[in-house]
């Protein structure tokens, strides 16, 4: 016998797809930051390679690729992580959501997407505060400017709210945001 409550919320996971303005660009930008997040990973692994093959057999490592693979590092998280919002693919307790009636799950899920939506206000800014800090500083052996490595943290940050008013407006409308990977 199945549980009405999770049944309910299996039927609403079936609603009709988000088709609105922000949905078209917000889908395509996330699967963009996806397949940019894909790719970063196989450059940071293509370069620790080439760190570990100068080190050991050339005998001679390269100085610039460990700074390098740390920059792309907070690429790849902060953008995928901003995808993962969108997507829902982060860490939840739908377990407890499922066991509430239809109205107090959605009144939650969008205070849930509210907060997301603070947090990623507070990493826009804050990553803006910091990257204005060190707009002179240089990272040693790349010779490129610190502030790159807050670009991500103000990107994700704006992701991130864009992804959760989409969630948020979906929700109103009785919708449900597609993931960018179907």
């Amino acid at each position: 016998m199945t549980d009405p409550h999770v049944a309910d919320h299996e039927h609403d996971a079936a609603s009709r797809p988000s088709i609105g303005l922000l949905s078209q660009i917000n889908a395509p930008v996330a699967r963009v930051g996806m397949y940019l997040s894909v790719a970063g990973l196989l450059v940071i692994v293509a370069i620790v390679f080439y760190q570990v093959f100068g080190r050991y057999v050339l005998n001679s490592s390269p100085t610039w690729t460990e700074n390098l693979a740390l920059v792309l590092i907070l690429y790849v998280t902060l953008i995928g992580a901003a995808v993962g919002v969108r997507d829902a693919g982060h860490i939840g307790m739908d377990s407890l959501l499922v066991m509430l009636p239809d109205r107090a799950r959605e009144k939650i899920e969008i205070v849930i997407h509210v907060l997301v939506a603070v947090f990623g206000v507070a990493m826009a800014y804050n990553g803006w505060i910091l990257g204005a800090s060190v707009g002179t500083v240089k990272i040693p052996n790349l010779g490129l400017p610190e502030v790159i490595r807050y670009v991500p943290l103000i990107a994700s940050g704006l992701l991130i709210v864009s992804f959760s008013i989409e969630h948020i407006i979906a929700l109103l409308r009785g919708e449900e945001v597609v993931p960018s990977w179907n």
